[in-house]
């Protein structure tokens, strides 16, 4: 049974955006034919006329360090290993809007290279670490923080399955990658690998974000968005918003930091 959640429109730097992610609902029941049967739901924020995404294999990186993150609540979001045992994905995949409150970490489940039903892995968290410059009542201007780590009880993975992050920021007119668990095909990964950084834009306070020009709606926040570096695969932001048309944001991961949260 799966639905989704109501996605609030935010203004960053003069672009109207989204925050993308999905829940299961009761009574909306859906039967997942692989992906040839997408939603086709009304509105798709961060995709455009042309919608240039592709199902991937999940054998090898950049998509076997990609996972679905799940909550015990009906949160489903995407996340991806940075470390065997550690997975990076957005901060307002865990805020509980009704409670205002975070989730509880042991509900918080991470299938890696999940498709179709099955995974490569599945770990529970134990605990999961919030940037400090996060505030998932004011996204728009604090949504550069807007990532979680979480650790799991286990391995997911091993180093081969892991992406590094990249020291720095991307430049405008870099080639980019992103892929991630979206509401129309759910049960698949699904790509836009013919896009790029098309701004770095910061708030207020100078803090950035990556702008892109990606095909990703809801469900793939969370999502690593990648780029290549000396020929690898390297994390460079973590989706957390989508236009209102094709494209959105990523909060970079060259500045991570983190404070406890969900003990």
């Amino acid at each position: 049974m799966v639905g989704d959640n109501n996605s609030f429109g935010r203004k960053l730097s003069g672009i109207a955006l989204l925050l993308i992610f999905s829940v299961f609902v009761s009574g909306n029941m859906f039967v997942t034919r692989g992906y040839a049967e997408p939603l086709s739901p009304p509105a798709r924020p961060g995709i455009g006329p042309d919608d240039t995404r592709r199902a991937v294999t999940m054998k090898s990186l950049p998509w076997n360090a990609i996972g679905r993150v799940q909550t015990e609540l009906g949160g489903r979001c995407t996340g991806f290993l940075v470390a065997p045992a550690v997975v990076e994905t957005a901060a307002h995949c865990l805020w509980l809007v009704k409670t205002r409150r975070y989730i509880q970490p042991h509900d918080i489940h991470f299938l890696r290279a999940y498709d179709r039903g099955q995974y490569a892995a599945h770990a529970r968290v134990t605990r999961f670490l919030v940037s400090p410059g996060y505030d998932p009542e004011h996204e728009a201007t604090t949504a550069s923080f807007d990532r979680a780590t979480l650790f799991l009880e286990n391995p997911a993975g091993t180093a081969a399955d892991i992406l590094p992050v990249a020291p720095g920021l991307p430049s405008i007119g870099d080639g980019v990658t992103l892929g991630g668990y979206e509401q129309d095909y759910r049960e698949i990964l699904t790509s836009d690998m013919r896009c790029h950084v098309v701004g770095i834009f910061r708030n207020g306070e100078g803090y950035p974000m990556i702008g892109h020009d990606c095909d990703a709606t809801r469900g793939s926040s969370g999502a690593p968005l990648l780029g290549q570096q000396n020929g690898r695969w390297v994390a460079l932001g973590v989706q957390v918003l989508a236009n209102s048309g094709q494209g959105g944001s990523a909060a970079p991961l060259s500045f991570m930091q983190v404070s406890v949260t969900g003990k």
